[in-house]
C-alpha cells in the first residue's frame, strides 16, 4: 500500500525541523496500518503528507510554549501525533472514545517514543481531566455548536481553543453564537495558516475562554 503514498512535500522538512525522522515515521505507520484499523480511507493516501500531516503541523507554532494540551476526536492522531512531534516541549493528552483508535493512538506514540502523549479513551462530553488544560485543538469531529460546549470546561480561564476546521467556519461561528456567549469566549478569529507553503492552506477557528 505504501507505494501509493504522496511523496514527502517541502514544508514537511520545514515545519518539522530536526524531528523530521518522526514524522516520516508517523506518515509511514499510518500509510501501512491506517486503511486496514479504519483510521483512514482509501483514497487517502496519494494525499497523506499534504491534506492530514503537513496540514496537522502547521498548527504547531499556535501551541505555547509547555502547554498542556487536549486533544479531542484524536482518531488517527490528527492533529494531536504530528502536533506532540513538532512540540516536544508540550504535553498532549489524546482523546479518543473508540477502543482500537485508542490502541492505535498508545502503541504508535510508544513506537515513536513520544514521552509527551498521553492517551484517554472517553467521549469529548464525558472527560474527566485532573486539571484544565491551557489549550484545545480538534480536527475534523463536529460542527462548533456542538464542539465549544464539550471543550470549554476542559481549559482553563484565558486559555485557547484552536479548532481546524473547513471553509463554512464562518458559517458555524454564527450558527454556534448561543454556544460562544455561554463559554464566555472571547478575541474570536479565524486563521489561514499555511500560505507561506506550497501546501493545503489549514483554517484555524481560535478563541479565548472565560
Amino acid at each position: 500500500m505504501t507505494e501509493q503514498l504522496e511523496a514527502e512535500p517541502a514544508a514537511a522538512a520545514k515545519l518539522f525541523g530536526d524531528r523530521i525522522e518522526l514524522a516520516r515515521q508517523f506518515t509511514h505507520d499510518l500509510a501501512t496500518y491506517g486503511e486496514e484499523l479504519g483510521l483512514i480511507g482509501p483514497l487517502e493516501l496519494p494525499r497523506l503528507w499534504t491534506r492530514h500531516v503537513v496540514n496537522s503541523a502547521l498548527v504547531a507554532p499556535l501551541i505555547w510554549t509547555g502547554a498542556r494540551v487536549s486533544d479531542v476526536g484524536s482518531g488517527a492522531g490528527l492533529p494531536g501525533l504530528p502536533l506532540a512531534i513538532a512540540r516536544p516541549d508540550a504535553r498532549f493528552i489524546l482523546i479518543e472514545p473508540m477502543e482500537r483508535r485508542v490502541e492505535w493512538l498508545a502503541a504508535e506514540a510508544e513506537r515513536l517514543g513520544l514521552e509527551n502523549v498521553t492517551v484517554q479513551r472517553a467521549r469529548a462530553e464525558d472527560v474527566v481531566l485532573d486539571a484544565q488544560v491551557d489549550q484545545a485543538t480538534a480536527r475534523a469531529v463536529s460542527a462548533l455548536s456542538k464542539l465549544i460546549p464539550w471543550t470549554a470546561p476542559m481549559v482553563r480561564d484565558g486559555g485557547q481553543l484552536l479548532f481546524m476546521k473547513g471553509e463554512r467556519v464562518q458559517a458555524e461561528i454564527d450558527a454556534a453564537a448561543k454556544a460562544i456567549r455561554k463559554a464566555r469566549l472571547s478575541d474570536i478569529e479565524v486563521l489561514l495558516l499555511g500560505e507561506e507553503y506550497d501546501t493545503e492552506v489549514t483554517r484555524v477557528f481560535r478563541a479565548t475562554v472565560g
